[in-house]
């Protein structure tokens, strides 16, 4: 298979991959239990789904691997216990604050070094996450909101830690990653038990919302640089809070709305730029290809 269609085929899995993320926060939020006991019961259905599909992992425990797992863990704790303390839309755009740090990391890290365009980004989506910090009237939205910030660092370290096993098998990593999770939150079931709706919605955030989409994250990241794989898969915060505004009612504050709009707005108009043919020409696909 060709670069170009190699290329194209990760940013489909990646905008799948986004989609399928995008139900945490309804289903986080509907389940009736201890953060860590979401996060461990999902995790360890994710991880089951993933040994099902990769069936022989291959465990190198190579410092990449070993970091991409830890990051993995930090990343979806934090998630979940950020969409517990504040609102889901607070939550999953202060997860998106990664491509800032992909960036300060990447060109060190990866030599993957940021186009004038990415930097733009940067800035304007540091902008507009600003403005959630600003509707955090009490401590638990702060503190939520604190969580949701930690998340996004924890995914840039993991979007980075991937990348750098973009020539062997990635997956391993976030089976190690639930498998850190489940150990760390498993126990917490007990505090909370959920009830049967519970109990299905957390099948459902392992296989739909976990398990499957990481399978073909772990495939897209292999071809997608690691600033291109934070930035496509913002259609997540975008699908994410329509969801729980549909179904729970659950409206962000004013800052929050309009921070929400600088980010989307912003990666919205980097897409269309970076997609053009005058561009694809230019890049030749050979950053991090």
């Amino acid at each position: 298979m060709s670069n170009k269609n190699k290329k194209v085929n990760a940013m489909i899995f990646l905008a799948i991959t986004a989609t399928m993320w995008s139900l945490g926060g309804i289903l986080i939020k509907s389940i009736n239990a201890h953060p860590l006991a979401i996060s461990g019961t999902r995790s360890a259905i994710s991880c089951l789904i993933i040994l099902l599909y990769v069936k022989k992992p291959n465990f190198n425990w190579s410092f990449p691997q070993i970091m991409a797992g830890v990051a993995y863990a930090s990343m979806v704790i934090s998630f979940v216990v950020a969409n517990k303390l504040t609102t889901a839309a607070n939550a999953i755009l202060l997860q998106y604050t990664a491509p800032i740090f992909v960036a300060l990391l990447s060109a060190w890290m990866l030599k993957e070094k940021p186009k004038t365009i990415d930097w733009a980004t940067i800035v304007l989506v540091f902008g507009g996450m600003v403005l959630f910090f600003l509707d955090s009237i009490d401590t638990k939205g702060l503190t939520g909101n604190i969580f949701g910030l930690l998340s996004g660092i924890s995914y840039a370290l993991f979007t980075i830690f991937m990348r750098m096993q973009k020539n062997g098998s990635p997956v391993e990593s976030v089976i190690l990653g639930n498998a850190i999770t489940a150990v760390a939150g498993l126990p917490f079931l007990f505090t909370a038990v959920p009830d049967t709706k519970g109990w299905l919605y957390l099948v459902i955030l392992g296989v739909i919302q976990l398990g499957i989409p990481y399978i073909l994250y772990s495939k897209a990241i292999k071809s997608a640089t690691a600033l291109e794989a934070s930035l496509i898969t913002m259609i997540e915060p975008i699908l994410n809070p329509i969801w729980v505004i549909l179904i729970i009612g659950e409206i962000p504050g004013i800052f929050s709305i309009i921070g929400g709009i600088i980010v989307i707005t912003t990666v919205a108009v980097r897409s269309v730029i970076v997609s053009s043919p005058k561009y694809y020409k230019n890049e030749g696909f050979t950053r991090g290809a």
